[in-house]
């Protein structure tokens, strides 16, 4: 066996030979993966191995697709049948909101160039004469979706891999994984250890147990899952073709052909969870006991829609088991805390989604960055906070709503509170509506009394009046909203202004009092992070970034070593903060302190460190509304004390408190991006809006990479757009944009009705070959288009007046 390898995988299932497949591709032949059984073995070798195109995510659409043109490539390369079958499949809508997201998955297509259209009624009956649709409002048809052979395609990817160098050892359990000095692996089994740069957790069900040797928590829960086959059916038998399998989501069951008879599965509500203390490790081509009694319910509805399965006998019954991330996405990318451990764990769609996950997983190890923004993959997403607790909560809620419609704006109460502030039982009896966000609560709105919840939509929904008021009452007066969601980092010591500067493309303040806002520079030269940084004293900084990215950006942290005797300290935990904003800000909290607010003395882009009400904060001049405003960073300790006198001292101004929707709103009126929306490593500066803050005249991390781009044409280029909503219905993020005579202009990144401009808004990216300012659009809201013009400036304040106030 090997000695050495620049990658050892472990885990010989469907998504570990694509990555080995995959790193062999792009160059790196000196691979080798670990099985501990026999290829395939663990939940690979049972699946029902479906395959689709469309995901609610573009991205993850884009390697779907990729994904399904794959299998036939790799037959022709390998001579390794996939056991591809494409008689397409049927996606049936029966109610409203299912339509709404069957008509935006199809404009999607459209953008994307993918197959996937409207059909009659009479066109699906002649596509599955033996199904029924007088029920349905709605059919879409992909013409190749359909499934493949698990086993075939975990081997032609083998088979692949092999070809171009890589090697295989089955029957080779791990057992030890452990870090040199130098940041390379020891990775140890019962045949000899391997020293090698990068260890790839693929090790499925047993990804807890192969990353505990390593000091990791996954958070992770396998379940039970069944599927059955029925006996040869005549009526199928007569048909003398493959039929289409039938997606319908809103009978909460799946069906496609298997042989002459159907395969037909569920996930029911009546979950059983699988392995909560670990997976054993003699498990490997095993199954469950039947119990079909749990999908009965859901198998009626199916028979339902196919009469003739209802008297079929039953061949086989699959009671296998899956593996779960809290929110059924995958668990995948470099652990931050670690260098040079990927993992892939979670996989659901396995056999849509396996070729994109081994190809940008190559990417990211060997060209350091993937070419597109997978954040809604990425393991960084979660933190400790998502526990064994948290995690079979929303296994739990993901396993029994896994056909149930992701609403835009939809937040799931499973698994809640993980992480919780001080304020937030005051938060809560003022009627505040919770959103989750990197484990925190934080206020969503306010209704006017406590106890309420959102309802779900593709259209305006409960909240949005109140969070119209909310946005008057900060434009108008003045608002108070919590900003403890966002991530917090103190960076002190003599080498403090030298590692922020050479981390960040912007110059870093040097004058106490002085803020800064600076974009971060991703691999590609993208712009992977956006962060305020003040300088609070002679040695010691204070930078805000993304809440959401606060482990995510912990990688390119790294990148740049820390100066000797530099401490560099997430502080999140510590700090709370609250933005006051709103024309009326500055009187109210110069009633609360006696320093001086004025313009004169507390310009734009400064801070201090006052007392208000008697609270220590820093207070830097700066507001994600747009708006006059200050952030109060105060310690956590203190959060309820300054809250409450801000709350107090606002009613005498007709202001109070304001939620996360509304600065939703707010921020796009005037136009600024947003982390993992607007800015991410897909997007260059000058795409972005950001060039005039990267300054040339320094070293910054990645500078090389900038400069490879900074000069060539904007791909897309950020856009503001106002659009006509006759459908009660704003934009939410991913909607296409398209020209009136139909070409692809962008994407929408992130929408919202703008209540104190009077028109619904939207950000989004736009080829500017395709449309300019001023020109007429179609943005494609509820899958429909809606009429709407590209602006040549924001909507709220265009000059920034209100901000320098």
């Amino acid at each position: 066996m090997k000695t050495h390898a620049q990658a050892v995988v472990i885990g010989g299932g469907l998504v570990g030979c694509s990555i080995l497949y995959h790193l062999a591709k792009l160059g790196w032949t000196d691979v080798v993966l670990l099985e501990r059984d026999e290829l395939t073995a663990g939940s690979t070798w049972h699946a029902a191995a479906g395959i689709h195109g469309l995901h609610d995510n573009n991205n993850i659409t884009r390697i779907q697709h990729y994904t399904m043109n794959l299998y036939k490539e790799l037959e022709k390369e390998t001579g390794q049948g996939c056991g591809v079958f494409q008689p397409g499949s049927l996606y049936l809508a029966q109610t409203q909101e299912r339509e709404h997201q069957l008509r935006l998955q199809e404009a999607k297509a459209k953008y994307y160039g993918l197959n996937f259209y409207e059909i009659s009624r009479e066109k699906a009956k002649e596509l599955h004469p033996l199904a029924q649709f007088d029920d349905v409002r709605c059919i879409m048809f992909e013409p190749e979706g359909g499934n493949v052979d698990p086993s075939g395609v975990t081997h032609a990817y083998a088979a692949g891999a092999r070809a171009l160098g890589a090697r295989i050892e089955r029957f080779c359990p791990v057992i030890g994984t452990e870090q040199q000095p130098d940041g390379s692996w020891i990775v140890r089994t019962e045949k000899g250890d391997i020293h090698t740069q990068w260890v790839v957790n693929a090790a499925g069900l047993w990804g807890r147990e192969v990353a505990a040797m390593a000091g990791l928590t996954l958070p992770l829960q396998p379940t039970e899952h069944q599927y059955f086959v029925t006996e040869t059916i005549d009526e199928v038998a007569a048909i003398g073709r493959r039929l289409p399998s039938i997606a319908d989501r809103d009978g909460e069951y799946y069906f496609r052909q298997e042989g002459n008879g159907f395969l037909i599965g569920a996930y029911e509500k009546d979950m059983r969870f699988w392995a909560e203390e670990g997976t054993p490790l003699d498990f490997a081509h095993d199954l469950f006991p039947d119990d079909l009694d749990r999908i009965m319910e859901n198998v009626m509805r199916a028979v339902e829609r196919v009469p003739c399965a209802e008297t079929a006998g039953v061949k086989r019954v699959i009671n296998g088991p899956m593996i779960w991330s809290p929110d059924s996405s995958a668990l995948w990318g470099p652990v931050p805390e670690l260098k040079n451990y990927f993992l892939v764990g979670g996989i659901i769609p396995g056999f849509s989604q396996s070729g994109g996950l081994g190809l940008l997983a190559a990417q990211w190890m060997i060209e350091g960055e993937p070419q597109y923004d997978m954040f809604a993959w990425d393991l960084a997403r979660f933190g400790d906070w998502a526990d064994a607790k948290f995690t079979k909560a929303r296994v739990e809620d993901q396993y029994a709503n896994r056909f149930a419609i992701h609403f835009p704006n939809e937040e799931r109460s499973a698994g809640r509170p993980a992480r919780l502030r001080p304020a937030y039982e005051m938060q809560r009896e003022m009627g505040a509506v919770f959103g989750l966000n990197c484990g925190w609560e934080h206020p969503l709105w306010f209704a006017d009394q406590p106890g309420m919840s959102d309802t779900n939509s593709f259209t305006r929904q409960n909240w949005w009046e109140p969070v119209g008021r909310e946005c008057e009452m900060l434009r108008n007066n003045v608002g108070i909203i919590d900003i403890s969601n966002f991530a917090n980092y103190v960076i002190k010591g003599p080498g403090a202004f030298e590692w922020l500067d050479k981390l960040m493309a912007n110059k870093i303040p040097t004058e106490v009092g002085r803020s800064c806002l600076t974009p971060m520079i991703s691999v590609r030269g993208g712009v992977c992070g956006d962060f305020t940084i003040t300088k609070v004293a002679g040695d010691e900084y204070m930078m805000v970034g993304s809440g959401l990215g606060e482990r995510y950006h912990q990688r390119f942290f790294q990148m740049v070593d820390l100066p000797e005797g530099t401490t560099f300290e997430i502080a999140t935990d510590r700090i709370a903060g609250f933005n006051i904003a709103g024309p009326k800000s500055r009187a109210m909290l110069q009633r609360m302190t006696n320093a001086d607010l004025s313009n004169e003395a507390f310009r734009f882009m400064r801070s201090q460190t006052i007392e208000v009400a008697g609270v220590t904060c820093l207070a830097i001049r700066v507001s994600f509304t747009g708006d006059l405003g200050w952030e109060l960073h105060c310690a956590e300790s203190d959060q309820i004390r300054l809250y409450s006198a801000l709350i107090e001292a606002a009613k005498e101004f007709d202001g109070g408190p304001v939620g996360g929707r509304a600065l939703g709103s707010l921020r796009i009126e005037k136009g600024y991006g947003s982390w993992s929306r607007e800015y991410s490593q897909e997007y260059w500066a000058h795409e972005v809006g950001l060039d005039g803050l990267v300054k040339l005249d320094k070293d910054f991390l990645h500078k090389d990479a900038y400069l490879a781009v900074k000069d060539k044409p904007a791909r897309e280029v950020l856009r503001y757009f106002e659009i006509e909503t006759p459908h009660n219905a704003d934009a939410a993020g991913g909607e296409p944009i398209f020209t009136p005579d139909g070409k692809s202009v962008g994407r929408v990144s992130s929408g919202a009705y703008g209540y104190t401009v009077g028109k619904s808004l939207a950000v989004g990216f736009a080829n500017p070959e395709v449309a300019g300012p001023g020109d007429e659009v179609e943005v494609m809201i509820l899958g429909l288009p809606h009429k709407a013009r590209i602006l040549e400036q924001p909507a709220f304040d265009p000059k920034g007046a209100r901000l320098r106030a």
